[in-house]
C-alpha cells in the first residue's frame, strides 16, 4: 500500500507580533522567519516521519527549490512534484504571544493542476494504494472522480473551505478529516452533536475525525463515535499541529492501529508540535511521539457505540 498526496508546497513567511493585526491597524513585528509549509507539504513529512512511505503529488514555483530539498531531506518521494513558471504558493502568517495564529494563502503554483498531470500522476497507483488531497490545490474535484474510478482510498482535508468544494462528490471520499469550524461550514449547524450527526447523514459510508483544539477530537463512523481528550501543553506556536495530527492518525490507520490508539498518538503528536514554532519544523519524529508518555499526562478518553 502506497500513499499518494496531492498538496500543497508553501513559503510560510511567519511574524511574530503582540497580537494578532486589527483592520486598519500598523502593527511593528518581532521578527520573521521564513519556513517551509502548506498543509499538503506538512502532512507528508508528519506521514513520513509516523514511519511510511509517501509520494507527493505537488506544483512548485521559479522559486521552490528548497521545498523539493526539504522533501528529499524527509525522505519524501518527489518525482511527481513539478516546477512551472511564477512563484510557489506563499502564506503570510502572524502568531501572537499566546501562540494564536492567522492566515493569508496566496495559491501560486499550487493552483496550476492540469487534468492531465492528476492522471499521469494516478497512472502509476492502484485500488490498493491511498490518495490523500487538501484544498488548497485546484481541481480537488477531478483528483476526487480520478481516485474514485481507479477505486482507491481517498481521504479528504477539506481545508480551506471553500465554493471549490461545492463541485465535489463528496459521497466519494471514504475518511474525512476536518476540524470544527470546517465541520460547521460543511453543514451549517453549530453545535458540536449536530455537526457529528448531520456530517453521519450526508456521508453515511465515511469516518470522521474532527479536531476539536484544546478539547480534544472525535471519530466516528455508521457505528461508533469515539471521543479523545486533547494534551495539556504550553502552547507556542498552533501552525501545523492539525496538518500533523492528520498524518499521524493517517500513519496509524495504515498501520493497522485501531482507531481509539490512532486518536491517542495523533493527539500525542499534535501536542509536542503546538510547543514549537513554524510549520513543518515543529513535526515531531516517531520516536519522539513515542516517548511523549515521559513529559505529558495520558488524557483520558470516553466513546459511545451507535
Amino acid at each position: 500500500m502506497r500513499i499518494i498526496n496531492f498538496g500543497s508546497l508553501n513559503l510560510d513567511y511567519t511574524y511574530t507580533v503582540d497580537h494578532i493585526v486589527e483592520p486598519g491597524e500598523t502593527l511593528d513585528t518581532a521578527e520573521r522567519k521564513i519556513f517551509c509549509g502548506g498543509k499538503g507539504l506538512n502532512q507528508s513529512i508528519a506521514l513520513a516521519r509516523a514511519g511510511l512511505e509517501v509520494h507527493h503529488a505537488g506544483m512548485i514555483g521559479e522559486d521552490g527549490e528548497m521545498l523539493v530539498d526539504l522533501c528529499r531531506k524527509e525522505n519524501i518521494h518527489t518525482h511527481y512534484i513539478w516546477k512551472v513558471p511564477g512563484p510557489s504558493g506563499h502564506t503570510i502568517i502572524q502568531v501572537d504571544e499566546s501562540g494564536q495564529n492567522c492566515i493569508l494563502l496566496y495559491g501560486g503554483a499550487n493552483r496550476k493542476f492540469t487534468k492531465n498531470y492528476i492522471d499521469e500522476v494516478l497512472a502509476d497507483f492502484s485500488e490498493e494504494d491511498i490518495v490523500l488531497v487538501q484544498n488548497e490545490i485546484n481541481l480537488v474535484d477531478y483528483v476526487i472522480e480520478a481516485a474514485s474510478r481507479k477505486k482507491m482510498r481517498i481521504i479528504l482535508n477539506p481545508s480551506p473551505y471553500n465554493e471549490q468544494l461545492k463541485f465535489c462528490d463528496l459521497g466519494k471520499v471514504n475518511l474525512f478529516l476536518v476540524n470544527e469550524i470546517e465541520g460547521a461550514q460543511m453543514t451549517g449547524k453549530e453545535e458540536l452533536g449536530e455537526i457529528l450527526d448531520t456530517l453521519s447523514e450526508l456521508y453515511p459510508k465515511a469516518g470522521i475525525v474532527m479536531t476539536l483544539g484544546g478539547d480534544g477530537c472525535v471519530y466516528q463512523d455508521a457505528s461508533r463515535r469515539f471521543f479523545q481528550d486533547s494534551f495539556h501543553v504550553p502552547v507556542t506556536d498552533t501552525t501545523g499541529a492539525g496538518d500533523t495530527f492528520t498524518g499521524y492518525f493517517i500513519a496509524g490507520l495504515v498501520s493497522g492501529m485501531d482507531v481509539r490508539e490512532c486518536l491517542i498518538v495523533a493527539s500525542r503528536a499534535a501536542a509536542i508540535a503546538v510547543t514549537r514554532p513554524g510549520a513543518a519544523a515543529s513535526i515531531p519524529t516517531k520516536q519522539e511521539v513515542r516517548e511523549i508518555d515521559l513529559d505529558f499526562e495520558r488524557p483520558q478518553k470516553h466513546e459511545t457505540e451507535e
